[in-house]
């Protein structure tokens, strides 16, 4: 009985780890066998100075993590048939995603709330969801955002 507790508490924490966390270190994936799967891109220091990882959770949504070299995520982007584990994907930037927003009208159009350090873009409809969420002030001075995929 113990170690059902304990299966169960440990597969509730899974997915906090299988997501990048914006503004935190990019996500490692260290089971081999797990549901989500992940690989690495190193784009030449030369020519980008980030590297992207992109992983797909149990959901199928496909999870792009953009790290500077000093190991900080200045951006995600996700694309799937569900929204992912906002908090989880997010971590301390999750409430400027919660209150997103809140001075327009809601409806079934795309969010799209930028502040001073946050950026956020989301939309979709039953099975198929976007977005991107970005920390303007640590992109990289030739990188632009809009061109992350």
């Amino acid at each position: 009985m113990k170690f059902v507790k304990a299966a169960l508490a440990a597969s509730a924490f899974w997915p906090l780890s299988s997501y990048a966390v914006l503004g935190g270190a990019p996500s490692v994936n260290a089971d081999a066998n797990a549901a989500a799967t992940a690989r690495s891109m190193l784009q030449s220091a030369a020519v980008e100075p980030y590297t992207m990882r992109e992983s797909e959770d149990a959901d199928g949504v496909t999870i792009h993590e953009y790290a500077l070299p000093t190991n900080v995520v200045f951006a995600v982007t996700w694309q799937g048939p569900v929204r992912p584990d906002m908090r989880a994907l997010l971590g301390s930037y999750f409430p400027n995603f919660a209150n997103a927003g809140t001075s327009q009208a809601r409806g079934a159009g795309p969010m799209v709330e930028r502040s001073g350090d946050f950026h956020i873009e989301s939309a979709g409809r039953a099975g198929h969801f976007f977005g991107k969420a970005v920390l303007p002030r640590l992109v990289p001075a030739n990188v632009r955002v809009d061109q992350l995929p």
